[in-house]
Order: structure tokens, then sequence, then C-alpha cells
């Protein structure tokens, strides 16, 4: 009973992990069609903004909870207004701009850094689940994509500036018309989508550790998730996410990590050979 109690706990913070790596990037990915292959290195950066601020005596989890966001937030729209501006509605150039954007960033990092691992401590400590410990920060992992997927739903269904960015992404000529200011619009959006980011990286810099090439373990998963889960952002992550998760985890379990990754491409590949459009372009067409 121990075992399989610590088995669903591992399963369930394996589907949070990848809402967090996958919200930001579903975001500007599935609202605004950038492929933002710097989507990694804006994890990273998250997660080495805890490692600088926790270092010059901030507190550990204002740095993950508020800074982060705020610094990443910041630098995404610094990148939106001098570079991802002039891509909309291109697809490989977006591809290609980003691309070396995340190139230009693993260096300067790697420049002022080193290429070694640094982090900060696991908060909380272990908790004793029968004659298993299983980390206290799971917990924190599996609220926090709770919170973030409630407060972007939220966002999107109940106020107003959630309703401008459903109708500038989906018809930006007739929002124009409408005296919308589309360009706005993008640079918030943008900047918002980083801001997840950044959170999601400061909260698994504790679990993962902070290298300036971290950002390529993880942009895999993030695509792979998005992509697997269609055009909405909320239904459609969460629906990958826990699909996804699931048969990965399940299956580090049985065999170990490097088949669970396997099994995840496997069954994304499955899926997107049943559903070309995603689980939200076949099922939950209408859902946020």
């Amino acid at each position: 009973m121990d075992y399989t109690l610590v088995i669903a706990l591992e399963m369930v913070r394996a589907v949070a992990w990848l809402v967090l790596l996958a919200s930001g990037l579903a975001i500007i990915f599935g609202m605004m069609k950038i492929i933002n292959f710097a989507h990694g290195e804006f994890l990273m950066l998250g997660g080495y903004t805890v490692v600088i601020s926790t270092g010059n005596g901030v507190n550990e989890w204002f740095a993950m909870l508020v800074l982060a966001p705020i610094v990443v937030g910041i630098f995404g729209v610094i990148v939106e207004r001098l570079v991802i501006q002039r891509l909309y509605g291109r697809i490989l150039d977006s591809l290609l701009a980003t691309w070396g954007l995340s190139m230009l960033m693993i260096g300067g990092v790697t420049m002022i850094f080193g290429n070694s691992v640094t982090g900060v401590a696991t908060p909380l400590g272990g908790m004793s689940i029968g004659d298993y410990q299983v980390p206290r920060y799971n917990f924190v992992l599996i609220f926090a994509a709770i919170f973030l997927l409630l407060a972007i739903w939220a966002v999107l269904k109940f106020t107003k500036a959630g309703l401008i960015a459903r109708a500038t992404m989906q018809n930006p000529d007739m929002s124009e018309a409408l005296g919308i200011p589309t360009r706005w619009v993008y640079m918030a959006t943008f900047g918002i989508g980083s801001a997840v980011t950044g959170f999601a990286g400061a909260l698994l810099a504790p679990m993962t550790g902070v290298v300036p090439t971290m950002g390529v373990n993880f942009i895999a998963q993030s695509f792979i998730t998005v992509i697997t889960g269609g055009a909405s952002v909320i239904t459609g992550t969460l629906s990958a996410a826990g699909l996804l998760g699931s048969i990965s985890q399940g299956m580090t379990f049985l065999t170990g990590p490097v088949y669970g990754d396997a099994a995840l491409l496997l069954a994304a590949l499955v899926l997107l050979r049943l559903l070309p459009q995603g689980i939200t372009g076949r099922i939950f067409k209408k859902s946020l």
C-alpha cells in the first residue's frame, strides 16, 4: 500500500512537472504561433535568478515565487520588442531567430558562470510514507502547477485583458480595426508567457540544479507536451501532461528513466498519428 501511494505521488509530480515546463510555451506557441526555441534558456534564466538572489541573501521563496517571474518576464518583453515583433506570421524565421538567441544565451551565461552545476538546497526536507522517504517539495510542485493552470484559466475566462488577448490571437486585423492596440497585446502576452517560464525554471532549480545547458534537457519535453495537447492552452496542456507524465513515470518505475523518456516520445508519436491536431484538436475543441 505504501509503495502504491509513493508511485501515485510520483506520477502526479511528473504530471505537475510537465505542466510547469510547458505552460509558458503553451501561451507563446499555442496563442501566438511563435516557435520559441529559447524556451529552455528562459527556464535556465529563472533558475539562475534564484541561485544569484539567494546567494546575495534574498529569501529563497521570494526569489522563486516573485523575483524570477519578474526578471524573466521583463527579459521576455525586451526580446519581443527587439526581435519577435518583426517575426509574427513567419514561423520559420521565428524558429531560426530564437534558436540563435538560445545559443547566445548559453554562450553568455557560460562565460559568466562557467559550465559547472550550481543550485540551491531543496526546501522543506522529506517525509515518511511507511518505509519510504519522499520530498515534501513534491507537493509544492503539484500545488504550483494547479495554481498556475487556475490562474491562467481565470485570466482568460473572466478578465477583459484575457478576452482582448484571445480576440487578438484569433483575428488580429479585426481587433486592430476595433481599436485594440495589438502590438501591445502581443508584447504583454509574450512577457506573461516568459514570466510563467521563469516561474517554472525557478521552481525546478532546487530539484535539478542549474547549468547553462539545462534548457536542452527540457525543451523537447515542453514542445512534445504543447504539440500533443493541441491549440487549447489550459485543457491541452493539462490533458497532454496528464497522459504523457503518467506513461513516462509509470515506465520509469518499471524499467528506468531512459525507457520512461522513450515511452513519453512513443506515446506522443502515437497520439499525433491518431490526432494530428493534438488532443484538443479533436476532443474539447471549444475549451480554453
